[in-house]
């Protein structure tokens, strides 16, 4: 079985989640994009849901499918949010933002009552921190934001590269909210807390990618069958 064939067993078990009525947060990257696509299927049968979208692609493919979509200003609490990461580990600690929605998704996973994860369970890490971690960074001042974020990595014990992502062209990446994006490569992130917090504190850091206390499920798809960690009620 493929990966994308585990990515969609996953969407589908997290589909079983929703109900009628429900508000919706639609997440961002491979995983996310087969639940929309299993979601528009329902609501084509008849579901009757609103959502928001945690990216403008996520937007237009919900969209294109004719799902009801609201925003946050309209639809400021959600029940259940579905997304994807990039890692998650065995406390539903996760690094997300490899699509570059990090800001946008965590601000939707905060609103939602609860934030389901699928994912692959490549995804799975005893340790974040083999995923490069993206912190989304202001361009303004960008040389002294980057000193500030190493001097907080080396801090919090997670010393490694930074890097500014760019796009395949070369040029700079921005993010939908118009900010850089500056991938870390600490390898291991022994305390993710202490890293977040160091982080946060850095004026021109807008958000990084530890979520952290947001996740209340994760759906892990492998070659035997899925694995649920926290509770799915």
């Amino acid at each position: 079985m493929s990966p994308d064939d585990l990515k969609k067993q996953a969407a589908a078990r997290a589909l079983e989640l929703v109900t009628p009525g429900m508000r919706l947060g639609l997440g961002t990257g491979s995983t996310a994009k087969h639940f929309v696509d299993l979601l528009g299927a329902r609501v084509a049968e008849g579901l009757d849901v609103l959502c928001v979208s945690t990216s403008e692609v996520t937007e237009a493919q919900a969209r294109a499918l004719a799902i009801p979509m609201s925003t946050l200003d309209e639809t400021p609490e959600l029940d259940l949010t579905i997304d994807g990461a990039d890692e998650v580990d065995r406390e539903l600690r996760l690094i997300k933002g490899g699509g570059a929605a990090l800001l946008r998704e965590k601000i939707v996973a905060a609103a939602s009552a609860r934030m389901v994860v699928i994912a692959d369970d490549t995804k799975l890490v005893e340790r974040l921190g083999r995923f490069p971690l993206p912190i989304e960074v202001v361009p303004f001042g960008l040389e002294a934001t980057r000193r500030a974020v190493l001097a907080a990595m080396a801090t919090a014990g997670a010393p490694g590269e930074l890097v500014l992502r760019r796009r395949p062209d070369g040029s700079i990446l921005l993010t939908d909210g118009g900010h850089y994006i500056l991938d870390a490569h600490p390898g291991v992130i022994a305390d993710p807390e202490r890293l977040a917090a160091a982080l946060s504190a850095i004026p021109g850091v807008v958000e990084h990618g530890l979520f952290l206390g947001l996740a209340s499920a994760a759906i892990l798809a492998g070659k035997d069958g899925l694995i649920v960690l926290g509770s799915l009620g």
